[in-house]
């Protein structure tokens, strides 16, 4: 059961994710096109520092709340679940208004101390969805608690929507008068964004009202919970999820200020520092996010499915749940790392369109070496979720926090080295995630004692990504003359997408019971065993 319901929910949220990272690259790659590389890094200054600052606000409580309603419901003490959506409310408020009053009154300070000074614009452009962020997100996990994904999805698809439309049309009106100002009206799209989806949300609360009051009626005759009984339990949860979220967004604030110092000492113009901190994370980081949302749908459904679970204490279905997740990570995170990998630059080409060749060319391998990065970071994503679920909080922080250590210390020493520079920091992301990726593996198999089949978890999903690779670099190199790179660019990532469809089917990889989870998954799978491309 808890199999079927992670699935599904990281299906609605997988869905919606990828809408939303296709909408958000359409807005990078325009507005990249737009302001430059100089423009791009006055963005991405100011944005880990939004990230840092949402991240604390907001990324622990949301999965707190999701794991403590999920609990409850399946004790069926509906009262108490809500009761615990009510009080976080509280706090999701005060935390948007401090977070927000906090930016809006320090962000020149910020950006000075990072030492990029035109990035106010961008910094304080933000202020107004570090308010509505945590309010949208107290809904958020509310429903996820349910899980009922689809009200997360849908305020996901109206914020990306108005986040695109309204920042590309600021950076538009505002490009003639200056890149600071336009990478500010950019900003404002996250803003303008978060107030959309926060609508969205409560809209959709208010019309569920009704079916929630009934689940209330029909409670249990638990025990209702103290105020600081509650907020305790949340708080036990939410600092050490909190702490472990920031960790890379407080990583990445450290890049922005190191990276640009460290490049400055070695003899780079400040320009061109922040032309190469664009490359990394306004344009290479992108791409590395697209895939990601995926990974990511499937830890957010993952969490309540785990605790669920553990709640009722059904080992064997946390073990199933477990090796499905680990499993459907794997067969998003390799063919998405081998794919980038082997079409890096060509892709920057295609997307870059007025970036000088020695621009796609630097920005492609900081796009290569990004890409092996994938692979560990969508198991990260999928790990701390279970370990999360398992009420084992502190040691994804634990883990993460080590590869951060080892990030800034080869960051610094890579960065300052002229021949390899930005590309150091490429690299010691990669290392992060390795080890943190390791060390959270070796935690889930002591705690949920699962037995992992190398087979089918992952031999299977390397071998057809390798297929999938290989039908794309031919594709490429013997299409690239004739047609030219970007049509050849294309071309390649839709045959390489077909071969790994096929190598999962042929290999059985792929099952019914995977396509059973999927709208009319059960014809499709019909169609595909009736000529003979599904096993089982």
């Amino acid at each position: 059961m808890a199999r079927n319901n992670f699935l599904k929910g990281a299906a609605i949220l997988g869905i919606a994710g990828l809408i939303v990272k296709i909408l958000g690259a359409f807005y990078r790659i325009p507005l990249s096109n737009m302001i430059g590389p100089e423009g791009m890094g006055y963005y991405q200054t100011a944005y880990p520092l939004y990230t840092l600052l949402v991240a604390i606000s907001t990324s622990g409580f949301p999965t707190a709340i999701a794991k403590i309603v999920a609990e409850k419901r399946a004790l069926y003490d509906f009262r108490g679940a809500h009761r615990v959506f009510r009080i976080s409310f509280a706090g999701f408020l005060a935390a948007g208004i401090i977070t927000s009053l906090f930016v809006f009154f320090t962000a020149r300070p910020i950006v000075n101390a990072v030492g990029n000074s035109k990035a106010y614009y961008s910094l304080i452009a933000m202020t107004p969805a570090l308010f509505f962020v945590p309010i949208m997100s107290a809904f958020r996990g509310y429903f996820q608690g349910r899980q009922t994904m689809a009200p997360t999805a849908m305020s996901q698809l109206i914020e990306q929507l108005f986040r695109v439309a309204i920042g590309l049309f600021l950076a538009y009106q505002l490009v003639g008068v200056g890149l600071p100002e336009a990478a500010g009206g950019a900003s404002f799209g996250a803003s303008a964004g978060a107030i959309a989806g926060t609508i969205l949300i409560v809209i959709i609360y208010i019309k569920e009202k009704g079916k929630i009051a009934e689940e209330i009626k029909n409670s249990s005759t638990a025990k209702l919970e103290s105020v600081s009984k509650i907020v305790k339990d949340i708080l036990i949860i939410a600092i050490p999820i909190t702490i472990g979220a920031s960790i890379l967004p407080i990583i990445n604030t450290i890049d922005a200020a190191l990276i640009m110092r460290r490049l400055q000492e070695t003899g780079f113009t400040q320009k061109q520092a922040t032309e190469l901190f664009g490359q990394l994370t306004g344009n290479a980081q992108t791409l590395i996010n697209l895939p990601q949302v995926l990974s990511m749908a499937i830890a957010m459904s993952l969490v309540p499915a785990v605790s669920s679970a553990f709640a009722r204490k059904d080992y064997e279905d946390i073990r199933t749940t477990t090796k499905s997740g680990v499993r459907v990570t794997l067969l998003i995170g390799l063919p998405s790392a081998l794919g980038l990998f082997i079409l890096s630059t060509p892709i920057i080409d295609l997307l870059y369109y007025n970036y000088s060749i020695a621009e796609k060319q630097s920005t492609g391998a900081i796009l290569q070496i990004l890409a092996i990065s994938l692979v560990f970071l969508t198991l990260i994503q999928s790990l701390t979720a279970i370990l999360q679920g398992l009420g084992k909080i502190m040691i994804p922080v634990r883990n993460l926090a080590i590869g951060a250590v080892v990030k800034v210390i080869l960051t610094y020493i890579l960065t300052g080295i002229p021949s390899i520079n930005v590309k150091g920091a490429a690299f010691s992301t990669v290392v992060t995630y390795l080890v943190a990726a390791i060390l959270n593996f070796i935690e889930v198999k002591k705690h949920t004692k699962v037995k992992f089949r190398f087979i089918d978890i992952a031999l299977k999903p390397l071998i057809s990504a390798l297929i999938m690779t290989g039908v794309a670099w031919v594709t490429y190199r013997y299409t690239n003359i004739p047609l030219g790179s970007k049509i050849s660019t294309i071309l390649s990532i839709g045959t390489g997408g077909i071969a790994y469809v096929i190598s999962l089917l042929l290999s059985g990889t792929l099952t019914t019971e995977d396509f059973e989870l999927l709208p009319k998954g059960e014809k499709l799978a019909r169609k595909l065993k009736s000529v003979g491309l599904l096993k089982s």
